[in-house]
């Protein structure tokens, strides 16, 4: 993964702990923050030349509480991290990077939720297909029931 100028993440912790201190450590990487995840999800929604309306509901989320995400007024579960990843195309590397730019923990494939939803992902499913193999795998669905 890269920052904001195109700095590994691999050389950020390097960076980290040649710091003389954390204060010179910040000044000099100031630019390398993660992006809000509001601004995230409408830079990927614009190189993907998807209107918000049409993520929100591929997405599966009530249309106001979709555009309260967009407008960073809500943030959003694990959960809506992962059904945004579908609505928006996203593969598995991409969804994990929506995960860690939302403060969400990633995907694990030695659980079994997470591995149906990154298969998913990775074949280019959609929501329904991976709901679908969630209930045929007896696993929560997402968005449903709290489980996190």
């Amino acid at each position: 993964m890269t920052g904001d100028k195109g700095i590994s993440t691999g050389e950020l912790w390097a960076r980290l702990f040649k710091a003389p201190s954390i204060g010179a450590y910040l000044d000099e990487n100031s630019g390398t923050t993660l992006p809000t995840f509001a601004d995230y999800i409408a830079q990927l929604s614009d190189e993907r030349s998807l209107k918000h309306e049409a993520v929100i509901a591929r997405a599966g989320l009530e249309r106001s509480f979709g555009h309260r995400l967009f407008n960073g007024m809500r943030k959003p579960s694990r959960d809506t991290v992962l059904q945004l990843a579908f609505g928006l195309g996203l593969d598995c590397d991409g969804a994990q990077q929506l995960l860690k730019v939302a403060g969400a923990s990633a995907l694990h494939p030695k659980v079994k939720r997470d591995a149906v939803i990154a298969y998913c992902l990775h074949n280019g499913c959609s929501l329904m297909d991976a709901q679908e193999l969630l209930y045929e795998n007896a696993l929560p669905l997402l968005g449903g029931a709290k489980h996190e």
